[in-house]
């Protein structure tokens, strides 16, 4: 690597050293060997569109080299200068590392310049064609999770609750519901998966709508419906986007271990923000940050788990504000993290 900064001096309180792999970016005042760091990490257009594009999501190298169409090696490259600056952060999931864009320094007299890059960095827009390349990878992370569902239909409920079953939460989630203050008007389930929580939405909401990107989890959930004789519930094949086209109007919605098999989190925020009426409200049941990586496979998951620093940017995002949250342990080690959002009131 070409580094424009080769400097083995030692500043003052650290041993950190600037030689291409590290940076002084976590040092409590502002030096020019940090500044030479950070701005060479945002010295490059490419390098501005990654943090762009990382505003919301995270992506794995390979996918970020599909956007950008760029080879695996440059874009490596790319990602270790940002990382190298405190600008981008790694996690692995399974196999895969995902960068996402770095939280600001909590203490760091960096924080300014972190916070008015990023600032600047999303009043621009993203170029159509990064979009229809986003949309793709986008695509082809839901397609695996489409798959998966359509050849596990079976063993969903039991490859379920190696994690967490609808059982041991599920009174949990409805004492929840019953605290918030909501209309009783319309509520949407985004992945109702079996339909086990449709039962008790039924009985405190007039309408019903769930909403599945899986075809085979619709008709299981059908089949729960039929049961049940619920005559104020319907089903609709797709995702959130579907439900807009469909001008559905929810006093309140529910994603119900979801998130993590969503290719884009963020994206399905800004959507239930839009499908909420004002003053309504999203309840979000959800795994906490894990390291079992045997659920991508065992149980289709995309993700292992969010922060809950996660959603609450999210939902911030896309102006939902957070009310009360509740967190439960597992005993095999999950966590299950429980978060009521409210749609802000309208300005006008």
């Amino acid at each position: 690597m070409n580094n424009s900064i080769k400097d083995s001096r030692e500043i003052s309180g650290s041993s950190t050293k600037i030689n291409g792999e590290s940076s002084y970016l976590n040092e409590s005042a502002v030096n020019t060997a940090a500044l030479a760091v950070f701005f060479k990490a945002a010295g490059d257009p490419l390098r501005l569109d990654i943090l762009r594009v990382l505003q919301h999501n995270a992506y794995g190298v390979l996918e970020l080299g599909e956007i950008f169409e760029t080879k695996q090696s440059g874009m490596s490259h790319h990602l270790k200068v940002l990382a190298n600056a405190g600008l981008v952060v790694s996690r692995r999931e399974g196999n895969t590392i995902f960068y996402r864009r770095s939280p600001l320094p909590l203490k760091s007299a960096m924080q300014e310049l972190h916070r008015n890059l990023f600032l600047t960095i999303d009043s621009t827009e993203i170029a159509f064609d990064l979009i229809q390349r986003i949309k793709l990878v986008n695509l082809e992370r839901t397609q695996a999770s489409r798959e998966f569902f359509e050849q596990n239909t079976g063993k969903f409920n039991a490859n379920q609750d190696l994690i967490a079953s609808y059982k041991q939460y599920g009174q949990i989630i409805t004492e929840f519901l019953d605290s918030t203050s909501v209309k009783k008007g319309t509520v949407l389930e985004v992945g109702p998966g079996e339909g086990e929580f449709l039962i008790d939405l039924a009985k405190r909401f007039k309408r019903v709508v769930g909403i599945d990107t899986s075809k085979e989890m619709i008709n299981i959930s059908k089949k729960t419906i039929a049961s049940k004789d619920l005559s104020n519930v319907e089903l609709l094949h797709g995702d959130t986007g579907l439900a807009l086209e469909e001008k559905i109007a929810a006093d309140c919605i529910t994603l119900n271990m979801v998130l993590h098999h969503t290719p884009d989190p963020a994206a399905v925020f800004n959507d239930i923000s839009r499908l909420l009426t004002e003053k309504g409200v999203l309840i979000v049941t959800e795994l906490c940050g894990h390291d079992q990586t045997w659920a991508h496979k065992s149980c289709g998951d995309l993700w292992l788990g969010f922060e809950p620093d996660d959603l609450r940017n999210w939902a911030a995002a896309a102006e939902l504000y957070e009310g009360e949250s509740l967190y439960l342990a597992q005993r095999n080690g999950f966590q299950i993290q429980l978060h009521q959002f409210f749609k802000k009131k309208s300005k006008y």
